[in-house]
């Protein structure tokens, strides 16, 4: 028989599932706005955690990998053409200096949105915004918020995926807030957390800087290309997946709509190649990896870099895995080249005792899930500030890559692999960034989800977007205080200007009448 409470057991699981149950098999329209590699990783394992979920996704992208249920692709790999195996000395020149590189992202993303727009496909579907085919649209913004044109004319609810781990130069009109440029490094900066005076100095004067930066570019493109999209009050996205976490990422405030999925991109382990895995399995003394990533050629590195690695790393103990996409003349014993390694499943083998590294921050995750030391040389945009983070975790040793010589670099090395406290480091921070309450792909299923569920949750919106740049900086308050300061001052100033004089006046008879 059913007592009470078995019934009253009923009625709240019952209760409960309706509360929680997942929305119905949306429609989602997915764009990837960057041809970068390490980009697409993050994008791809976000649209993988939906289409694992039964949701339909239609997804613009240069990164083809086929159709399949519930998947459905438009190649944009000929009109753009992805970023792999670029030149070292055109990334340096183009986008390793700040007053290139704010311009050049910004212009690249007009570009990119140019290109999706003009797509006959994508033509299609804003031409027929009225029939709301979809539900939902997903983007990646870089460096303009062109690319939230497609759901102002759908009028659907959007989600950006961020590749970086902070967007400090467009944060103020995705979340309404201006970071505090005294808690953080910029997104630009070199440093993730300020220490000292001069830094936090620096780091104002950068974020003053590339906001001007951000705000004449904007205009200049405007003037010199309008577009539809700057014509229009584009959408704002309901939630913001970033690829960051705390573990190392310094801890600042964030607006409830903004999610932390760094690591979303790692997947379970693949099974070494054999000729790999006996490298690895044959080495006494460990082994290295050094790869600097999908984008830059390390073959196109200056000659003399080129030898100082290739002198340093002969002398190590240790073997090493080098990605190298030319043919090497003499390569040492102990060093083997691929222009492709398995790389997230080589950094798991517990051989492995260092990855050198440009700092991207796929390779910072996956060297950080794995609870390997780091050796970086950084080239541009968030590399810097992603290796100083790993430094400040007492993990990682940065170095400047155009003035590394073969003694440095083998010292370097040499202190990473022969003192534990790296390796302790990197075990304590790769404990940390699996304590996770839940998985980032179901952190990014529920969180979509939510926005489906309640018609994009515009109640996790930040109420400074209702404010004016005056009032969210408090001039208005401020002038006001001043006001009312100067008014008490000005009337006290006065009243003792009168007390005084009547009191001269006193004395000034009263010595008359002795007189």
């Amino acid at each position: 028989m059913f007592t009470l409470a078995t019934l009253l057991v009923a009625f709240f699981a019952c209760y409960s599932t309706i509360q929680w149950s997942p929305v119905g098999a949306a429609n989602i329209l997915a764009v990837q706005t960057i041809p970068g590699k390490s980009h697409w990783n993050v994008m791809r394992a976000v649209l993988q955690a939906l289409t694992d979920r039964g949701h339909n996704l239609t997804v613009f992208t240069p990164f083809t990998e086929g159709c399949r249920d519930g998947y459905t692709e438009v190649d944009m790999s000929e009109q753009m053409v992805p970023i792999l195996g670029v030149n070292a000395t055109f990334i340096i020149q183009n986008y390793g200096s700040m007053r290139n590189m704010m311009p050049n992202m910004m212009s690249y993303t007009r570009v990119s949105c140019n290109i999706i727009y003009g797509h006959p496909r994508m033509v299609e579907i804003l031409d027929r915004a009225a029939t709301k085919k979809f539900d939902l649209v997903i983007t990646e913004p870089l460096g303009s918020e062109c690319v939230a044109y497609v759901a102002t004319v759908l009028n659907v609810p959007m989600v950006y995926v961020v590749p970086l781990p902070v967007i400090t130069y467009l944060e103020r009109s995705l979340t309404g807030h201006n970071p505090n440029p005294v808690i953080s490094g910029h997104a630009m900066s070199h440093l993730g957390t300020l220490k000292t005076f001069a830094e936090r100095f620096a780091n104002v004067a950068l974020t003053v800087y590339c906001s001007t930066l951000k705000w004449y570019v904007e205009l200049r493109d405007r003037q010199a290309d309008p577009r539809p999209y700057d014509a229009v009050d584009l959408a704002r996205p309901s939630m913001i997946f970033i690829n960051s976490h705390f573990t190392i990422e310094p801890a600042r405030p964030l607006t409830p709509d903004v999610v932390q999925i760094g690591g979303i991109h790692l997947t379970p382990p693949n099974p070494i190649p054999k000729d790999i895995l006996e490298f690895i399995d044959d080495a006494p003394h460990g082994v290295i990896c050094l790869s600097f990533g999908s984008i830059v050629l390390m073959s196109s590195l200056p000659e003399t870099v080129q030898l100082a690695f290739y002198a340093a790393l002969s002398r190590v103990p240790q073997k090493v895995l080098w990605k190298y996409e030319g043919e090497m003349k003499d390569k040492p014993k102990n060093v083997m080249t691929r222009k492709w390694f398995p790389q997230r499943d080589i950094l798991l083998h517990p051989n492995v005792k260092l990855f050198i590294s440009h700092g991207g921050i796929s390779g910072v995750y996956e060297s950080l899930d794995a609870g390997v030391p780091v050796l970086g040389f950084p080239f541009y945009n968030d590399q810097p500030r992603n290796i100083d983070n790993l430094v400040n975790a007492g993990m990682a040793i940065g170095m400047d890559l155009l003035s590394v010589t073969e003694d440095t670099l083998l010292t370097a090395i040499l202190e990473i692999v022969n003192n534990d406290r790296y390796q302790k480091n990197a075990k304590i921070a790769s404990e940390r960034f699996k304590d996770r309450p839940m998985s980032t792909a179901e952190s990014v299923v529920y969180w979509i989800e939510y926005v489906l569920r309640h018609k994009g949750a515009p109640h996790l919106k930040s109420h400074a977007f209702n404010l004016t740049w005056y009032q969210y900086f408090l001039v208005d308050v401020i002038s006001t205080f001043l006001f009312i300061a100067f008014v008490v001052l000005f009337i006290i100033y006065y009243s003792l200007k009168i007390i005084f004089k009547q009191i001269h006046k006193f004395f000034h008879c009263f010595k008359e009448k002795r007189e």
